[in-house]
């Protein structure tokens, strides 16, 4: 009987952190990141200062609240994909870390201007950057658990796995700032089938010099 009351104070939560966070973002882009102090945030927002920090500790983290559910979607989205047994497994590894990533993009992109305009802040913002790569360090750990829990990998060290989530992840940056680049323009699927392509294995061109 109590896990409902639980559930939604949680839904409550979060519903007004978005609020939160919507009204602070608008005033990021109208005054910029640096200049908004937690009191214009508050005032703005029609809340306390004390009221508005029980929501979110830091600028930043009001910023990059929309990046905070990414982690949970990528290893979601780890279970749901099931490795092709025909596959080496490294290959599956890729397969999977590649649609992984794809569910966090689409998770992400549902408004394609206010996600640009996101990015550029972020871009823009040295503080904003740091803390998104934190949050990204937040992520490693359980992706990494997720990825070796239902991998068909034979090697029990963890170096392979971590190796392959870090270049995952910062795949998943690199391709949406080319995305937000474009101004949303170029396919988010096509961009990450060629950054995950650039760790395929060339084959071994066979030189003969004559001595």
């Amino acid at each position: 009987m109590s896990a409902a009351p639980i559930g939604t104070r949680e839904i409550s939560r979060h519903a007004v952190r978005a609020e939160l966070a919507r009204v602070a973002f608008n005033r990021f882009c109208l005054t910029g990141f640096n200049q908004v102090t937690f009191a214009d945030l508050s005032k703005a927002a029609g809340v306390s200062r004390s009221t508005f920090l029980r929501y979110f500790g830091t600028k930043e983290d009001v910023v990059l609240f929309v990046f905070d559910p990414v982690g949970d979607v990528i290893t979601d989205a780890l279970d749901a994909e099931q490795a092709d047994q025909a596959d080496q497994a490294d290959q599956a590894d890729w397969s999977r870390l590649r649609n992984a990533l794809e569910s966090a993009v689409t998770f992400l992109v549902r408004d394609v201007q206010e996600l640009v305009t996101i990015l550029d802040l972020i871009e823009q913002t040295p503080a904003l950057c740091a803390r998104l790569r934190e949050k990204q360090a937040e992520w490693r750990p359980k992706i990494v658990a997720r990825l070796q829990k239902t991998t068909s990998a034979t090697d029990g060290s963890s170096v392979i796995a971590n190796v392959r989530v870090a270049a995952a992840l910062e795949i998943l940056w690199i391709v949406l700032g080319q995305w937000s680049a474009s101004d949303g323009q170029e396919d988010l699927g096509n961009l990450l089938d060629v950054a995950f392509a650039a760790f395929s294995t060339p084959a071994r061109q066979q030189t003969d010099t004559p001595l």
